[in-house]
């Protein structure tokens, strides 16, 4: 062992001269003050890289350091003005920085409420407009511009009388919505698309994704977010509502140095805001805490659950000031139960509940081979994938009821009793409950589909309230035709506890209960969504038969696959997130996955330049420090931030030589004697008349080569483990503890080292059979339907470039450049220009034109500078007939061109220009 301390000793030994009280908060040694201050230095420039992980571990001792320094710095203030005059600022100081948190969670709670009154407000308008406008006011959605009739209402119009045309502009309302959300996502903050709850996990476990909780993507996921509910897309706000309002959370909690600069801090904010992200969107403040604590957050105290339960009740409190429905609820579909349920309907429930359990594996399943599809074949086409979907959804979903209008409100709808004179569009009359089943019945299967196709589009988009309509549907169809079979068959023994005189079965709480069943069965979460349905209905009668449902539900979910469709878009992206709420049993040792060749530093004999060679090659976050490489005889570990900042400091702070000694332990007395001796010797002998003015003198030369001593910027008590650990215990080191790295160490030699990646690497192995085919359309079967996609689309460009031909005079074809008439640039040349024969498909067949090419020094696209032309055969004639058309290019997989140009005729000359140096690419693609 070499006579290295153990870590236990190593760790008690730093604790106690961190923590001696006797020692006084003023009495730092020069150790610590110099350790504080490097640490308060490196947080100043510490800046984790996008897509790595946070070390919870070295983030707790750099805490710990800055109090430290804090108190320090405060007691020797207050020592030198003799804490005169200064009892009251200081209590001042105190009390602010200890309530920072609450001020924080409360202007963050504030904010999110703020927003999501704005959302709902929008979103209700642009949902209506698509069916019809308001005669007194445009901007009053239907609820507002009928307010107060009691039948029927002339103030809200449709668009036309005739329902052709109102059929037409409900789809044309639908897909503009849709591509000015998909437009704006691309355009400005690409993160706002999808749901973001994946994500957000991965970011509260300490994954970094530089720009997903910025301020640009907050302000575009609330703009594009009531777009694409509008645009009839079935995607949901509720997922979204969380993304948002983590943003809100980051972005204010920024403006303050105590949350900026420290990660757990931080996190402690992320988790309060989805809490309040969740409560705003289902008006549950109490479920939203818990969705927080069972789904979004691995690591959950006490003092982060009160957190959220303060932010979380600040935002429902403003929401609740807001009043947007002007009905008192937060949200539109909640409603009161005052019915009682029958033991004999549980029955009835545990078929909902099943039914939640197979639509949740259902939509995991074939969501996440068309995720796969879409990231293979549609990543170019985001914005004509969204429109298309909205447009194909408006002409669906137009014709059935439930459908067409926004799905909270057919929540609504779904979830009331049927009483007094509103009947719900004949959803409560006798005589249509077969066609309201039948009803139901489409719009369960036609949303199942949509939801699978639509939820992953680049548009802001959730699934919570997609799958509680579809679970809605299908619960107030059972409950309709429970309905029927007691009014059909009312003394069977199975109805003998309905009472005669009065109705036995309330089909709104079944809807009420598939709704709870899907959610559940979508998202593999029990407790939250319970009370969420709960605080939506304020029924405790109604917990017992939601408890049954979610249950069963959950059971039959695990039977298909363990975590939901946010855990299993994880595994999909491949982010490095470890589930704490997984058990698994490898029966294999650290060592199996450890990796074997390290990158090392030795101690004491590397020079400059061999230090910044390392950094320059690699790309790892932190190195190992061992004795020597020989002996791999475990010393510290330092990371990449700190060894960037060492060097710098030293480089700064002296002349430093590319070839002085770094000591990553202190520096032996020896070499430091010598180098001073050496620097004595060569002075004395020198005289300032031997020395010109301006030259490097000995001295120079010796301070140069004076050792840098790095030994306090590593850390000398490194989490490590023995080879045979198993590794189930390791993955829950990595869990709990949240460290980068954990080395592996045999009798104080490192062996090896293993990250978060090397154990879900494995996992991703060992699981490979379990889910085989999964997450993909592969085989022919993908390849097909990509090439009928393609046809199809070649067939609508045709014909739209036929229109155009005939009404624009435009036309629209495809050049494919053969391989025959390649032609390189000069080159220094910026720009070429191809010549050859080429045959272009436009509108009226297949017509061929002559592509001149040219190499230029200098041009613009769709401007030809001939001052410079090249030696490419055959050369281009000038000649005025010419015309120049502008073209597009794609690289993938192949150079592919779309241009417009002039109405060609049977031969016509066309220039063409590429801004591309076309010399870099392979020959294949110029085919």
């Amino acid at each position: 062992m070499n006579g290295r301390p153990s870590a236990v000793q190593r760790t008690s030994s730093i604790a106690s001269r961190l923590s001696n009280p006797e020692l006084g908060t003023s009495a730092l040694d020069d150790d610590d003050a110099s350790a504080a201050h490097a640490a308060l230095e490196i947080d100043e420039i510490k800046r984790y890289e996008d897509f790595t992980t946070i070390d919870w571990v070295q983030d707790a001792a750099r805490a710990s350091l800055r109090r430290k320094a804090r108190r320090a710095e405060n007691a020797g203030f207050l020592e030198l003005r003799g804490g005169r005059g200064l009892g009251l600022r200081r209590t001042l100081a105190e009390a602010y920085n200890a309530g920072q948190a609450w001020i924080v969670v409360s202007l963050v709670g504030a904010a999110i409420g703020l927003n999501a009154g704005f959302l709902n407000i929008v979103t209700e308008w642009l949902s209506d407009v698509k069916l019809g406008y308001c005669t007194t006011a445009f901007y009053l959605n239907e609820n507002f511009c009928c307010w107060g009739a009691e039948s029927g209402c002339n103030e809200w119009k449709s668009w036309s009388g005739w329902w052709p045309v109102n059929y037409v502009l409900y789809i044309g309302f639908s897909t503009v919505f849709a591509f000015s959300a998909a437009r704006l996502v691309k355009s400005f903050a690409p993160y706002a698309a999808g749901s973001g709850i994946s994500e957000i996990k991965c970011i509260i476990a300490g994954f970094v994704m530089k720009g997903f909780l910025g301020s640009w993507t907050l302000l575009i996921k609330s703009i594009g977010l009531p777009l694409a509910i509008a645009s009839g897309l079935s995607v949901g706000k509720e997922g979204p509502s969380v993304h948002y309002a983590v943003c809100t959370g980051n972005v204010i909690s920024r403006l303050f140095n105590k949350y900026k600069r420290n990660a757990a801090k931080t996190r402690e904010i992320l988790s309060a805001s989805a809490a309040a992200g969740v409560a705003v969107a289902f008006g549950s403040p109490i479920g939203g805490v818990l969705f927080s604590l069972e789904e979004m957050s691995n690591y959950f105290p006490l003092k982060t659950m009160w957190r959220s339960y303060f932010c979380a009740l600040v935002a429902t409190a403003v929401l609740a000031a807001m009043n947007p429905f002007r009905t008192g609820q937060l949200v539109m579909f909640q409603v009161k139960y005052d019915r009682t349920w029958h033991f004999f309907e549980i029955i009835f429930y545990i078929v909902i509940g099943i039914f939640g359990g197979l639509y949740g594996a259902l939509v995991i399943k074939w969501n996440l081979r068309v995720q796969a599809f879409r990231k293979k074949y549609l990543s170019q086409y985001a914005i004509l994938e969204a429109t298309l979907l909205a447009a194909l959804t408006a002409v669906i979903c137009y014709p059935n009821m439930f459908l067409r209008i926004d799905m909270t409100e057919s929540m609504e709808i779904l979830f009331m009793e049927c009483e007094g004179d509103h009947d719900y569009d004949e959803l409560c009359e006798e005589k249509h409950r077969w066609a309201m089943i039948f009803s139901l019945g489409a719009a369960t299967i036609i949303r199942t589909f949509l939801v699978i196709i639509s939820y992953g589009c680049k548009v802001p988009a959730g699934i919570f309230v997609p799958s509680m309509a579809i679970g809605a549907s299908f619960g107030r169809m059972v409950g309709i035709f429970v309905q029927t079979l007691h009014e059909s068959f009312p003394k069977a023994a199975l109805f003998s506890a309905c009472p005669l005189d009065g109705p036995c079965i309330t089909p709104g709480t079944y809807a009420f209960l598939g709704a709870a069943a899907a959610l559940s069965g979508i998202m593999h979460i029990t407790v939250s969504v319970v009370v969420i349905m709960f605080e939506l209905t304020g029924a405790l009668t109604y917990i017992l038969p939601t408890m049954i449902v979610v249950g069963v539900t959950k059971a039959v979910s695990d039977r298909f696959g363990k975590g939901g469709i946010a855990d299993r878009m994880i595994w999909f992206n491949g982010f490095p997130f470890l589930d704490n709420k997984e058990d698994h049993t490898f029966n294999v040792p650290a060592s199996h996955v450890m990796q074997i060749k390290l990158t090392v530093l030795p101690a004491n004999t590397l020079e400059l330049r061999d230090v910044e060679k390392l950094l320059q090659e690699s790309r790892y976050q932190g190195f190992p420090i061992v004795e020597d490489r020989a002996s791999m005889t475990l010393i510290g570990y330092i990371g990449r931030t700190e060894l960037r900042y060492a060097l710098d400091r030293a480089k700064k702070d002296q002349l430093v030589s590319p070839a002085a000694k770094c000591y990553f332990t202190p520096p032996p007395p020896h070499a430091t004697n010598s180098s001073r001796s050496r620097q004595h010797s060569r002075t004395d002998n020198l005289t300032s008349d031997d020395t010109p003015s301006g030259s490097t003198t000995f001295a120079t030369m010796a301070s140069s080569l004076a050792p840098l001593d790095f030994s306090r910027f590593i850390d000398e008590t490194p989490l490590a483990v023995h080879p045979h650990l198993p590794l189930e215990t390791v993955m829950e080191l990595f869990k709990k503890m949240g460290p980068r790295v954990i080395l592996i160490e045999h009798r104080g030699k490192l062996t090896g080292l293993v990250t978060v990646k090397d154990c879900l690497k494995y996992q991703f192995k060992v699981e490979a059979q379990e889910r085989e085919g999964e997450g993909a359309l592969e085989g022919e079967g993908g390849e097909k339907l990509w090439g009928v996609m393609k046809n199809v689309g070649l067939w609508v460009r045709e014909s739209l470039g036929g229109l155009g031909e005939r009404f624009g005079g435009m036309g629209v074809g495809r050049l494919r450049l053969p391989h025959r008439h390649r032609c390189l640039p000069q080159p220094r040349s910026s720009f070429l220009l191809i010549s050859s024969d080429l045959l272009v498909q436009g509108a009226r067949g297949p017509r061929r034109v002559h592509v001149c090419a040219e190499s230029l020094e200098s041009g613009n696209l769709g401007g030809v500078d001939s001052r410079h032309p090249s030696q490419c055969h055959p050369p281009c004639p000038r000649s005025s007939r010419e015309r120049q058309i502008q073209c597009q290019y794609h690289l993938q997989p192949r150079l592919h061109l779309q241009c417009a140009f002039p109405r060609p005729a049977r031969s016509r000359r066309v220039r063409l220009l590429l801004p591309l140096p076309l010399r870099l690419l392979p020959p294949h693609l110029l085919r």
